[in-house]
C-alpha cells in the first residue's frame, strides 16, 4: 500500500501548486502511515524531481520518452494508472489543473476506483473509506464525498493546502511502461503559454475588471495594480466578448474558476455566472459606484465609488507602504 502523486510540469519546471499537491499528498501518507511516491512524465532534471524530497515525496518514478514531451491526455492517464498498479497505490492524488481535469477520470476509469475532483481538505478516513470536502455547483457549495472504493483519487484545487517543508531528497528511478498506440490517437500538436504573465488558475492575488472600466484604453490602471500587488489580471464575460481583453482572461463559470487568496472586482456587477466561477476566494474586495451592485452582497470588503479615481490612489498606497516596508 502507497500513495502516488502526480506531479505535472511546465517547460520542465514545477509551480507552486505542484509543491502543494505534493504536501497534500504527503499528510494523506501519513494518515495511512505509509510511504509517498511522484510519477513525473516528460523532460524534467533529476535535481528538481530529487528536489521533491523537501515536501516529503521518498521517490520519484521518471518518465522520459520523446512522444510524451507534450501532454498526451489519454496516454499520461494510462501511465499514471500503470504506476499506480506497480507501487500498489491506493490513493493517487494530482492537481485540479486544466490538465488534472482531463486526467483524473481517465484514471478513476482504468483502475476501477472512486473520484473526490476540487478537494479542498485533507479527507477523514475512517475503516478504510475517505470522506473528502470539495467544492460543488460552481463553487457556490461544499459537498462531503465517501469514497468506498479500494482505490481512491483525488484531485486538489490550488491554494486550498499549505506547502509543507520536511527536508531530504527523494530518489528518481527511471520508469517506461509498454506504450499503448491507441493512445496517440488524439495528440496535442502545440502548447502557447504566456511565460510574462501570472497564471489565473494558480495566482494568489487576482485584479479583475469589467465593463465599468468603460474600454479597452483604460485598463493601463488595472495592470499597473496588478503589477504592484504580483497579481494576475482578469475580467467579466462581457469585457472579453467585446475583445477588450483576450478570452484568457474571462473568469466565470463559463470561463476560468479561480480561488485566490485575494480577489479584486473592479466594475464588475457580479452576475451569478461570474460569482461561480470566483466564489471559491479567501477574500473578495469590490470596488464599485454602484452601491446595489450584487457583487456587494458577497464581498468581505467593498468600496462605494468611482473605479477612475479609487484604483490610482490604491495603487499609490500601495507603492508607498512597499516603499516603506
Amino acid at each position: 500500500m502507497s500513495v502516488l502523486v502526480y506531479v505535472e510540469n511546465a517547460d520542465g519546471r514545477f509551480k507552486k501548486s505542484i509543491f502543494e499537491v505534493v504536501s497534500y499528498a504527503k499528510s494523506v501518507a501519513d494518515k495511512l502511515n505509509t510511504n509517498l511516491t511522484a510519477i513525473s512524465v516528460g523532460d524534467v532534471s533529476n535535481d528538481e524531481l530529487s528536489n521533491l524530497g523537501k515536501y516529503g515525496a521518498a521517490k520519484v518514478l521518471k518518465v522520459s520518452n520523446e512522444r510524451l514531451k507534450t501532454f498526451v491526455n489519454q496516454a499520461y492517464a494510462s501511465i499514471i494508472a500503470d504506476a499506480a498498479k506497480r507501487e500498489n497505490a491506493t490513493v493517487v492524488v494530482l492537481a485540479n489543473s486544466f490538465t488534472g481535469k482531463g486526467l483524473a477520470p481517465r484514471i478513476a476509469v482504468k483502475l476501477q476506483s472512486g473520484l473526490a475532483d476540487s478537494a479542498v481538505e485533507l479527507p477523514e478516513i475512517d475503516n478504510g473509506k475517505f470522506i473528502v470536502k470539495k467544492t460543488a455547483f460552481s463553487g457556490k457549495a461544499f459537498a462531503h464525498i465517501e469514497l468506498t472504493s479500494e482505490i481512491k483519487i483525488i484531485a486538489l484545487n490550488p491554494n486550498s493546502y499549505q506547502i509543507n517543508e520536511v527536508g531530504g531528497e527523494a530518489d528518481v528511478e527511471d520508469f517506461q511502461p509498454q506504450a499503448n498506440e491507441s493512445d496517440f490517437k488524439t495528440m496535442v500538436k502545440e502548447i502557447v503559454r504566456a511565460a510574462d504573465k501570472v497564471s489565473l488558475p494558480e495566482a494568489e492575488l487576482v485584479v479583475s475588471a469589467g465593463r465599468g472600466m468603460k474600454g479597452p484604453e483604460n485598463w493601463g490602471m488595472i495592470e499597473e495594480l496588478a503589477n504592484v500587488l504580483g497579481a494576475a489580471t482578469a475580467c467579466s464575460k462581457p469585457v472579453s466578448d467585446a475583445g477588450w481583453r483576450p478570452h484568457e482572461e474571462h473568469v466565470g463559470q463559463t470561463g476560468i474558476a479561480v480561488s485566490p487568496n485575494l480577489y479584486i472586482a473592479i466594475g464588475i456587477s457580479g452576475a451569478i455566472q461570474h460569482l461561480a466561477g470566483v466564489s471559491s476566494s479567501k477574500t473578495i474586495v469590490v470596488i464599485n459606484k454602484d452601491p446595489e451592485a450584487p457583487f456587494f452582497k458577497v464581498a468581505d470588503y467593498g468600496i462605494v465609488g468611482d473605479a477612475f479615481e479609487i484604483v490610482p490612489k490604491l495603487t499609490e498606497a500601495i507603492k508607498a507602504y512597499k516603499a516603506h516596508a
